[in-house]
Parts: C-alpha cells; sequence; structure tokens
C-alpha cells in the first residue's frame, strides 16, 4: 500500500474515532479532515468542489439547506404547534401512542418526500407535544429517526440512495414500492415493538399533563394565518416538486431552494430571522464527511471493498444478494451511504448484466442495506445526523453511542427481515 492510502485511512480512523467520543466538535473533526486529506494529497480541488462522486454532494447540502429555510419560515405561522396540540389530543396524551403515531407519519413522509425533509418538519411538532407534556423527546426523536430510514426505503425518492440505484438501474417509483413496500411495511411492525421494548421505561403516563393537554385548543396556537396558508401551499408544491422531478428535470435540491426563495420573496422575512433556523454546523459536518469519503474513493478503497465482495459472489447470486445486503448494512453504518452506494452502483451494473434474471434482486440488496444500514450509528445517514443537530440545539443532546446503541438493535433486527424476505421472495 502505498504512504497515501495508509494515511488516508489513518485519518478517516481517528476522525470516526473522535466523532464517537465527542472530544472535538463534530464539523471541526471532519473539515480537519478533510484538510489533511488534501494535504496529503488524497484528494485535490478539482475533485472536492466538482466531482459529482468523489466531491462534496451539493446536491445533499442544498436540499437540507432549502428545506431548513422552509421549516424556519413556516414555524413563525405557529404550524408546528398546531400539529403538536392536535397530534397529543389524538393520542389522549399516552406517550407510546403519541410515539407510535409519530412514527407512523415519518415513515410514510419519509416514503413520499426524503427523509432528511421528513425529519426537518417532524423534529419541531416532537418538541412541541414533549414539553407540553414534561417528557423527554430523546425517544420519540430517535424513534422517528429510525422509521424515517426505514419508511425512505421503500420508494424512488424517499432516500438519496434510492436514486442513484434508480437511475443506474432504470427503476421507477412504481419499481420500489412494489418490490420493497411490503417489507418496508413489516419493517415498521418490528421497529414500533422495538421501541416499547427499548423506550418503555421512558414513556411515563402522567395524567395531570394529559388532562391539561386535552384542554388546549389547538386554533389559538396560529399566530399568522396567511403565513400558514403561504407555507402550507408551499410545501404542497415542493412535494409536487420532489414526486415530478423526472419530468420537469429538476433535482430535489433545486426545488428545495425553489421553495425556500418563493417564501422568502411572498413572506418578506428578515434574513437574519430566516438563517436563524439553518443547522450551519450541520451542513459543514457534511462537506468535510464527503471530501474524507472521497478521498478513499480516489484511493480505491471503496473500490476495492466491492470489487472482493463480486469476486465471492461467483455465480450464487442468493448468497450473494445476502452478502451485498449485509455487507452494505455493515459498511453504510460506518460511512454516509450516499458516497457509499455511488461507488457500489457500477459494480452492481457490472453484476446484474453477467446474471441476468437472476442477478436482478442485487438490486434491492443495495438499496435495503444501505438505507437500513444507515440506522446503525449516528453518521450513518444524513437523516441520522441532521435531527442530531436539530436535537443539540433544542438542549436536548444525544451523544454518538446513545444513538448508536439504539440504532445497531435495530439494524440487526430489520437486516435479519430484510435478508429472509430477499431469500424468501426472490430465490425460495
Amino acid at each position: 500500500m502505498s504512504w497515501q492510502l495508509v494515511a488516508a485511512i489513518v485519518v478517516f480512523a481517528a476522525a470516526y474515532v473522535l466523532i464517537a467520543t465527542e472530544k472535538v466538535p463534530r464539523a471541526t473533526v471532519t473539515l480537519t479532515g478533510a484538510a489533511l486529506m488534501v494535504l496529503i494529497g488524497a484528494t485535490g480541488g478539482d475533485d472536492v468542489f466538482f466531482s459529482a462522486d468523489t466531491g462534496i454532494d451539493w446536491n445533499v447540502l442544498f436540499l437540507l439547506l432549502g428545506m431548513m429555510m422552509v421549516v424556519g419560515i413556516a414555524r413563525q405561522s405557529g404550524m408546528f404547534e398546531y400539529l403538536a396540540v392536535w397530534s397529543a389530543k389524538l393520542a389522549r396524551g399516552r406517550p407510546f401512542a403519541i410515539l407510535t403515531m409519530f412514527a407512523v407519519i415519518t415513515a410514510v413522509a419519509s416514503a413520499f418526500l426524503d427523509n432528511v425533509t421528513t425529519v426537518l418538519l417532524i423534529a419541531p411538532v416532537t418538541l412541541l407535544v414533549c414539553q407540553r407534556l414534561a417528557v423527554t423527546p430523546v425517544p420519540y426523536l430517535i424513534t422517528e429517526v429510525l422509521a424515517s430510514n426505514i419508511g425512505g426505503t421503500a420508494t424512488l425518492i424517499g432516500d438519496p440512495p434510492n436514486l442513484i440505484v434508480g437511475s443506474r438501474a432504470d427503476l421507477g417509483f412504481t419499481d420500489f414500492l412494489v418490490a420493497l413496500g411490503p417489507i418496508v411495511a413489516i419493517l415498521m411492525v418490528a421497529l414500533i415493538g422495538l421501541a416499547w421494548l427499548m423506550f418503555r421505561r421512558q414513556l411515563h403516563y402522567d395524567p395531570q399533563r394529559a388532562t391539561q393537554v386535552m384542554a388546549l385548543r389547538q386554533r389559538e396556537t396560529i399566530r399568522d394565518r396567511r403565513l400558514l396558508v403561504i407555507s402550507l401551499s408551499v410545501l404542497a408544491a415542493i412535494l409536487a416538486g420532489f414526486l415530478t422531478s423526472r419530468l420537469t428535470g429538476l433535482s430535489p435540491a433545486m426545488v428545495a431552494l425553489i421553495g425556500a426563495g418563493l417564501l422568502v420573496l411572498v413572506t418578506r422575512m428578515e434574513p437574519a430571522k430566516i438563517f436563524a433556523d439553518v443547522e450551519w454546523e450541520t451542513l459543514l459536518f457534511f462537506a468535510g464527511l464527503f471530501v474524507m469519503v472521497g478521498a478513499l474513493v480516489n484511493l480505491g478503497v471503496i473500490k476495492a471493498l466491492g470489487g472482493a465482495a463480486a469476486g465471492a459472489i461467483d455465480g450464487h447470486w442468493a448468497a450473494g444478494a445476502a452478502g451485498l445486503l449485509i455487507g452494505s448494512a455493515v459498511l453504510s453504518g460506518v460511512i454516509d451511504n450516499i458516497p457509499y452506494v455511488a461507488t457500489l452502483a457500477p459494480l452492481t451494473q457490472d453484476l446484474v448484466d453477467a446474471g441476468g434474471a437472476a442477478a436482478q434482486p442485487l438490486w434491492w440488496a443495495l438499496t435495503l442495506g444501505a438505507d437500513l444500514g444507515g440506522n446503525a450509528t449516528a453518521i450513518g445517514a444524513s437523516a441520522n445526523v441532521v435531527l442530531l443537530g436539530v436535537a443539540r440545539r433544542n438542549g436536548h443532546p444525544i451523544s454518538f453511542w446513545q444513538f448508536t446503541k439504539y440504532g445497531l438493535i435495530t439494524t440487526a433486527v430489520t437486516i435479519a427481515l430484510s435478508t429472509a424476505y430477499l431469500l424468501l421472495r426472490y430465490y425460495l
């Protein structure tokens, strides 16, 4: 191995340890790691800023920026307070009922919006409900982000890796829904059961608080009805833009930015108030992480891992599908699943071309492994990173290991169920 390869692996491993131990702010870690990758020659300016495969994924960053701005403006209308009171009253103030309802809403929304957008929309509602009930929001937030990664698996637009797979394999919205919709429904039932086992001791029911919540009038929470109507209209237009992106040629990032710009123009809200809700630390964290992973791609580390997996299949498609699913889950828990899928998609395409119909389920194995494996650690998926940033800003920090201990359990169960589903449906 060249000294650059060794140095890059050391930098990445050290950065991962620092992120896990939380001794240094995570944005500082990834930006420093990115700078070191440039200094050792593992990546360069053209790769960092202009490469779609090994540089900063501007689509992800601008999608996040646009939706953060939209959520920040919509928040001023009182929309989230309304949803918080309405949902708490519907569940009659019972914590587990609220958790279940939020998890299902998050999963369904993540199938039609991307999971990062869904987390940005549901988190403020959750924080307000928990404040009303005087309970910790941590179990709710963790369950919701796990649900978002599961629900986003079901459709083409639900998770960014799905867009990569769909583009490479020429698979449409219906293809994803038919192939992965059934297992996602099963996984959501499993997640609700796991949430009860993992969090039941933290879900305390307070009859007095519940009575106070039931007495609230949700209509009184709306502070600006004009802004509410405008925000809902723009959100509906953004959803339509996401669903029709293949027809219009507009990427989800462009749709989000156009929606944010339209809201800024119509509402004429002060820029300082709008940008105050943007998670700048999260955006910088992602930028650094993309550069570090891109450096590993440049040096052939990820391709070598994928090539080794491809060689091990050797025509045994059932075993190959199971291996690709499990291997993708493991690797997606360590590195962000977007660059991982971008690297593995060409290798999977070669295998599918060679194996024909028998190898076609490898696409679903890659999708399930990458999406569900993102639940394993706090940095395994974009939604995880965003949610931890929102929780920290609102005074409820969730540590790397606090999230990961629940994420690992959930990932193990969902991957086991997905492997069984894949084998039973396509090979047995």
